[in-house]
């Protein structure tokens, strides 16, 4: 299959799982970020991309709301994906915790948005020293509902 080909069929919003594992094993490297993009791709085939020698594949892989918890887990230990990891609302707390300190601020407000953080981490966060760190907790679903 074309690249044109793998990019159009991606479109499709209905796309079955089994489509998108065959198209995870395409030679393009887009064509395998727009497949672990896909709100469809089911979780196995997200632990295979997880070990994509592409980066932007692993991104996307580390944001899905599929991708298992022990692959979140792995990809964790990347420094490069923490964003990814700090938004991903089946990141595990203990791993949120820790990345809620480091020294980024944009990790760091990755984590404020991220709807399953706990209120303790939300409310160090609401103190952190960067503002946009601090505008990104006021931003996070889950404080709507309080």
């Amino acid at each position: 299959m074309t690249n044109i080909e793998a990019m159009q069929l991606l479109q499709d919003k209905e796309l079955p799982a089994e489509k998108l594992a065959e198209l995870s094993q395409h030679e393009d490297p887009f064509v395998r970020v727009r497949v672990a993009a896909h709100l469809n791709t089911d979780a196995q085939t997200l632990v295979t991309l997880s070990k994509d020698e592409i980066g932007y594949v692993r991104e996307f892989v580390a944001e899905h709301h599929n991708t298992p918890v022990e692959t979140l887990a792995e990809l964790s230990k990347e420094a490069e994906l923490s964003y990814w990891i700090g938004g991903n609302p089946n990141t595990p707390v203990e791993i949120l915790t820790r990345l809620a300190s480091l020294d980024d601020e944009n990790v760091r407000a990755s984590v404020a948005v991220n709807p399953s953080v706990p209120s303790e981490i939300l409310e160090r966060l609401r103190k952190d020293e960067n503002e946009d760190v601090r505008a990104a907790v006021e931003k996070n679903p889950s404080l709507k509902n309080n």
